[in-house]
């Protein structure tokens, strides 16, 4: 109430880092079971190992030729997110700043299509897909990741421009600069903490899907880190000890990338419901 430490925030605490630690118990189970043999797995899996193998990583890198799935899954992320922040700013700031009937349509529209399940669009998708030359290709998975992830990202993108004063846009005007040169320069900057939001929002969903990379890309040289991981994960065969040393592997770089940035998504978002 004061400032002092209390009894009650002593507790919340403790309450705070058994929560915690739940939710880091399948981490331990991931990382444990990676560097233990088959064998060893299936005796206990939640046995500390006996020996660490981390041959098993080794010998994951090269089945699945990790380099290119990273790869893969890194160009489908970044290209996705520069897409996806430069059509959903854009289409937010219009929807904002020219108000009306069509504007708040077309908004209701774009917000309805986050409540459609994927699956019940999935095979219409499929087939326009193949009639559009998008499917088995990494631009064509983009171009449908662009569809999938507007709403979202423009809803938060509109938001926040709420909160931008539209009096900076009119001084632009005045001065000379185009519709253009107001957004690039003058309201884009502005954005940068619902961006932010937006570009690791959108990395975790794309980086870890599974369904669409599974439906679109077929040839092997094209498959992203989850498809490649649920290779070791067959109808009669399961190879848990080099599965989880994939999942380990395709983790990694995106529990990296949330921690270093994780501060903007609550600042975003916050800043963005203030009106």
């Amino acid at each position: 109430m004061d400032g002092k430490y209390t009894k009650r925030t002593f507790l919340l605490e403790i309450l705070g880092i058994v929560i915690a630690l739940i939710f880091l118990i399948p981490f331990y189970f991931v990382f444990i079971n990676s560097v233990k043999g088959f064998a060893e797995i299936l005796i206990d899996a939640a046995a500390w190992p006996k020996e660490f193998l981390f041959s098993n990583y080794v010998k994951v890198w090269e089945i699945i030729h990790f380099p290119r799935a990273f790869w893969n899954s890194l160009v489908i992320t970044v290209f996705s997110n520069i897409g996806l922040v430069i059509i959903s700013s854009m289409a937010a700031w219009k929807l904002v700043r020219t108000p009306g009937k069509f504007s708040k349509i077309l908004f209701i529209f774009f917000v309805a299509a986050m409540v459609i399940p994927f699956q019940t669009v999935m095979i219409p998708l499929m087939k326009l897909g193949g009639m559009l030359g998008l499917t088995n290709s990494i631009p064509g998975i983009i171009i449908m990741y662009f569809g999938f992830g507007v709403p979202l990202s423009l809803f938060l993108y509109h938001g926040f421009i709420k909160t931008v004063p539209v009096e900076i846009e009119e001084s632009a005007k005045i001065d000379g600069c185009s519709p253009f040169g107001v957004f690039w320069r003058i309201v884009f900057p502005l954005l940068k903490p619902i961006t932010v939001t937006v570009i690791i929002l959108n990395t975790l969903w794309i980086w870890n899907d599974y369904l669409l990379p599974l439906l679109v890309l077929q040839d092997a040289e094209l498959r992203t880190i989850p498809l490649a991981a649920s290779s070791f994960f067959a109808q009669y065969t399961k190879q848990w000890d080099m599965g989880l040393a994939a999942l380990v592997l395709g983790i990694t770089p995106i529990i990296i990338f949330f921690l270093f940035l994780q501060k903007h998504i609550i600042k975003g978002i916050a800043s963005g419901s203030i009106k």
